[in-house]
């Protein structure tokens, strides 16, 4: 009975994280120890005012490199909690899969969803329309910040990111 609770609740995340749609939003470049890659694209303006959903992240600061420390932080947090729902390709499991997301959404609404994942299902416009697509409401992991910005740096390694 655990296991199925927890399974579900895993889906639920991938549901939550990943968007079904194809929304073309282009994450901010930013941050977090070393200064931005000149070669980085502008950041693409935000297609309404949900670009950085529901929650305290407001300015998340992405390291230039990948921090290899969080990458494998994020992946042992990804193969614990996420994996039974999602795949890091585009293939749809019980959840969406990761292929894209940080192309598709800004790091604030990835933590945001992350860690705050019952407030921004009821009030983010974009996560309730991908629900209305995946059917599936992602349960709350409650994950630390600290385990959502690894999630998240794994996620920009999986999508290809320097």
């Amino acid at each position: 009975m655990k296991l199925k609770l927890f399974c579900i609740a895993c889906c639920a995340i991938t549901v939550a994280l990943y968007s079904c749609g194809n929304s073309e939003q282009k994450p901010p470049p930013s941050n977090e120890t070393a200064e931005t890659s000149p070669t980085e694209p502008a950041p693409t303006p935000a297609a309404s005012g949900d670009a950085k959903g529901v929650g305290k992240f407001t300015n998340v600061q992405l390291t230039h490199p990948l921090d290899e420390k969080m990458i494998a932080a994020g992946q042992q947090t990804y193969d614990i909690k996420c994996a039974s729902c999602h795949k890091t390709t585009g293939e749809k499991l019980v959840g969406p899969g990761w292929k894209g997301v940080t192309d598709r959404r800004t790091p604030e609404w990835i933590m945001n969803f992350i860690t705050n994942t019952d407030e921004m299902l009821n009030k983010n416009a974009e996560a309730q329309a991908m629900l209305e697509i995946c059917m599936v409401r992602m349960p709350n992991q409650n994950l630390k910040d600290e385990d959502a910005r690894a999630i998240l740096e794994f996620m920009r390694k999986t999508d290809g990111k320097n």
